[in-house]
C-alpha cells in the first residue's frame, strides 16, 4: 500500500512538471502585421493585429512594458507594425505582451 501511494505521488508529480514545462511563453517573439482594431485599457491598449499568415494576435501595449514614455506609441487602425515581446496562446487567442515596438507605418 505504501509503495503504492508513493508511486501515485511520483507520477502526479512528473505529470505537474511535465505540464509545466510545455506552457512556457515564448519571451523575444516578434510579430508583425496590420492593425485591426483598438481597444483602451488602463494602462495603456491592446491591438489587434492580422499578420500576412491570416494569424491574429492581440497585441498588449502599455507605457511600462515599453520602457517608459520615450518609447510608447499610439498605434491607429490600419497600420503595419512589427512589435517584439512575450507572446502565448490561449484556447483560441494569440496575445502578445509588448515590450518593444520595432517600426510602424
Amino acid at each position: 500500500m505504501k509503495n503504492l501511494k508513493r508511486i501515485s505521488f511520483l507520477v502526479l508529480l512528473m505529470t505537474f512538471v511535465i505540464s509545466c514545462t510545455t506552457m512556457k511563453n515564448d519571451a523575444n517573439a516578434a510579430v508583425s502585421g496590420k492593425v485591426d482594431s483598438i481597444e483602451a485599457g488602463k494602462d495603456g491598449y491592446t491591438a489587434k493585429i492580422t499578420t500576412d499568415a491570416k494569424e491574429v494576435y492581440f497585441a498588449t501595449i502599455s507605457i511600462v512594458n515599453v520602457g517608459g514614455p520615450q518609447n510608447y506609441k499610439q498605434l491607429k487602425i490600419g497600420d503595419v507594425v512589427s512589435v517584439k515581446g512575450e507572446k502565448w496562446k490561449t484556447d483560441d487567442e494569440n496575445h502578445i505582451k509588448v515590450t518593444e515596438i520595432v517600426s510602424v507605418k
